[in-house]
């Protein structure tokens, strides 16, 4: 029991490493996270094989007027997998726009193997647009 408390705390670490990661635009600290192999799976978009592949995505969707952060509305592990409920801000040139989101991951040697997004991809487009519309 205590290795699989052990286990779930260390993933819940790893996302919560990955979300600052993420909110500081370090590509680099979010990548060395995923496994060799690693799968990252907008479920509107085709998946994203491999670390590098994943550092390049992500990289390419910086921008200078643009800013993430995670709200984590709850994070737990059932049957060995992490569930993330988090609303995404995602800030455009002043304006915050909330994405509603759900993650899955899956852990593979304490490093993620698969991460599964889901979220409604029209509410993601208008929040990441360059102009805010009145």
């Amino acid at each position: 029991m205590l290795d699989t408390a052990r286990d779930d705390q260390m993933k819940i670490d790893t996302f919560m490493t990955m979300k600052e990661g993420w909110e500081q635009k370090d590509w680099r600290k979010c990548a060395d996270l995923m496994a060799e192999d690693g799968i990252l799976h907008s479920v509107m978009l085709e998946p994203c094989t491999g670390r590098e592949n994943f550092y390049e995505r992500v990289r390419k969707s910086e921008k200078p007027n643009k800013s993430v952060t995670l709200h984590i509305r709850s994070i737990g592990v059932a049957g060995g997998t992490l569930f993330v409920e988090r609303s995404d801000e995602i800030v455009v040139d002043g304006v915050s726009r909330f994405v509603p989101t759900m993650g899955v991951l899956e852990f593979k040697d304490g490093k993620i193997s698969h991460w599964r997004e889901y979220y409604d991809r029209a509410t993601l487009l208008n929040a990441i647009q360059e102009k805010a519309h009145s």
